[in-house]
């Protein structure tokens, strides 16, 4: 992997992914699903085993330095400057043995290395510092890929009004990804950052964001969605 050339892989990818749009858009995909008026921002697995170096599970550090953590603190900025709700989500296991006669995570141990995530081992699933949740915020723990399956989220989420939900995190192809595709398929209107969702595989991330924006929500930058969440705040604001 140290070999591959990230930059020429990215044009490459974008180059393929502008001829397949016209495709998808010719038959009435990438359609926007849009920002609503009540906002949340669910961060997946911004923890230590994903975020820093020496881990199986560990994800692409250049980006996770220079534009991950970076963006999510912006984001995290925005969203306790104007009330939005913030939920940090992470991953950890207890039954880490694969001969084990009864797991708590299916038969997931037979294809990832959950050892390594044990719950026994906080500072493994702690979220990172450098975006550590704050009083107010509500850290969940899961053991699926999906945030919202076999959690609280969804119940979360409604309790509080949210009908749109920024998703952040690790990884693309996997947790990041699922948990797009149950949140809209509940209801909920889903944006995927784009620079605060990271991999561990080059090309991986690119991929799965065109993909996503095809069928599962729409891709909006950092940029985008923190005017977004200040500018709806404002709204709300006026309006009572």
């Amino acid at each position: 992997m140290g070999e591959v050339d990230h930059a020429e892989l990215d044009r490459m990818l974008s180059h393929a992914f502008e001829v397949a749009s016209d495709l998808y858009k010719e038959r009435g995909f990438q359609r926007r699903v849009g920002f609503g008026k009540k906002p949340a921002l669910v961060s997946v697995d911004l923890a230590n085993a994903w975020t820093r170096p020496g881990n199986p599970f560990t994800c692409d550090q250049e980006k996770m330095d220079n534009e991950i953590i970076p963006g999510m603190q912006r984001l995290l900025e925005a969203c306790r400057a104007n009330g939005h709700p913030v939920i940090h989500v992470t991953t950890a296991y207890e039954i880490t043995d694969r001969n084990a006669p009864f797991t708590d995570m299916g038969l997931w141990h037979n294809k990832i290395p959950v050892d390594v995530v044990d719950i026994a081992d906080k500072d493994l699933w702690a979220i990172d510092s450098r975006i550590a949740p704050v009083k107010g915020e509500y850290t969940l723990l899961k053991k699926r890929a999906s945030s919202f399956h076999g959690t609280e989220l969804g119940g979360i989420l409604r309790a509080n009004g949210v009908d749109t939900i920024l998703v952040t995190g690790v990884t693309a192809c996997a947790c990041v990804r699922q948990t797009i595709c149950d949140g809209i398929a509940d209801g909920f209107r889903t944006i995927a950052v784009k620079e605060a969702i990271g991999d561990r595989v080059p090309g991986a991330v690119a991929w799965n964001l065109f993909d996503i924006d095809a069928k599962f929500g729409d891709v909006e930058t950092v940029d985008t969605c923190v005017d977004y969440l200040n500018a709806v705040a404002e709204e709300r604001a006026a309006a009572e």
